[in-house]
């Protein structure tokens, strides 16, 4: 039975890094898929990126996230969590956020709705998070938080889950249709024995009008996470946020990126040294959702949800409190929502328990 670079990883010994491990690991079994690669650089025990890093999404970071560009991010999905809490009918929930980073948004959120009657009594704020270093700094900014490793292992009953810049981190692996079929994209060693992407032999295909060089992508892990979703929103009521950077179909290009010291790098370059994402396809979360009988609202852009939620409101109520921020906060309602900026690329879309009343923003 082959080992994965993750387990190998673990046998090989310490101060090896994560480079030579995988290299080491594809001379014994061969290619890795992109999404086998990806899975190791981002979530190897010892040396991958989320084991690693205590700060994920600050200015100080690799990348920087909407809940660290601006306080009313988090501010206006707390009021979201807010308003469908009570469509929901007030009940006790669950208040999850998935891959919370250093918990901004879970900050923000809370205080925007610690005035809201019962709210805080009836929540129990769990935090879907694997990293030991990224945990330790979520307890800081909320102490009242428990956590989960996994969806499924968050307790039962109505559930409001939030995932902002989740699904990027799905590891996908890559297709790309040439002059004779689709070829997989794998990272296998060059003549000097580097990590190096190349493709495999041709997979049949039928005829079709298909460009060459299109890529398609797929990840593996989505179907069971939309499954476990699909569980949590049948045995009871709720609704799920998804915000993230992506499509609202399939483009046939290739998104994997990698970023570090918040610039493009090459993927290959340092394993487990940069964040590695890919666009999120939309249409399928939307096809799977709706497969299970969830209703589906969206995707709309990130721009036209938080205009619908209010953000240029909250702003101006910012700017009269603190006048002196004024421009600041131009800037980031700017970030937030144009075009040129995080507001058309990202898209927002809800998933729902069926029979809800629609959601706020859509």
């Amino acid at each position: 039975m082959a080992h994965s670079p993750s387990s190998q990883a673990t046998e090989t010994g310490v101060g090896v890094s994560l480079s030579e491990k995988l290299v080491e690991h594809i001379r014994d079994n061969g290619p890795l898929t992109v999404a086998e690669f990806m899975g190791a650089c981002l979530y190897d025990p010892d040396d991958g990126y989320y084991a690693t890093r205590p700060s994920i999404g600050g200015a100080n970071a690799d990348f920087l996230t909407a809940p660290e560009a601006s306080q009313m991010f988090g501010e206006l999905i707390g009021l979201w969590c807010a308003h469908e809490w009570d469509a929901l009918g007030k009940p006790a929930f669950n208040w999850i956020e998935l891959g919370p980073g250093r918990g901004v948004l879970m900050q923000d959120a809370l205080r925007a709705t610690l005035r809201i009657e019962g709210m805080h009594d009836a929540a129990n704020v769990v935090l879907v998070e694997t990293s030991e270093p990224l945990r330790d700094e979520q307890a800081q900014r909320v102490p009242t938080a428990e956590w989960a490793p996994r969806i499924e292992d968050a307790p039962p009953g109505p559930s409001l889950i939030v995932a902002n810049e989740f699904f990027d981190c799905l590891p996908i692996r890559q297709f790309v249709f040439g002059e004779d079929g689709w070829h997989e994209k794998l990272v296998g060693l060059n003549e000097a024995d580097k990590l190096t992407f190349g493709l495999s032999a041709a997979i049949p295909a039928p005829e079709s009008d298909t460009e060459p060089g299109t890529v398609r992508e797929i990840a593996p892990g989505l179907e069971s996470l939309i499954y476990d979703i699909e569980r949590r929103l049948h045995d009871a009521p709720g609704r799920v946020l998804i915000i993230d950077y992506g499509y609202a179909k399939p483009e046939g290009a290739d998104t994997l990126q990698a970023l570090r010291n918040h610039k493009k790098v090459d993927p290959i370059e340092a394993p487990g040294e940069a964040d590695l994402t890919a666009h999120v396809d939309f249409s399928r979360i939307a096809q799977l959702a709706s497969d299970a009988n969830l209703q589906v609202h969206g995707p709309i852009t990130q721009g036209a949800f938080l205009r619908a939620l209010g953000i240029e409101f909250r702003a101006d109520a910012l700017m009269r409190a603190n006048p002196t921020h004024t421009e600041r906060l131009k800037r980031e309602v700017r970030r937030l929502t144009h075009p040129d900026e995080m507001g058309a690329l990202f898209k927002v879309i809800c998933l729902s328990s069926p029979n809800l009343p629609p959601p706020a923003g859509f």
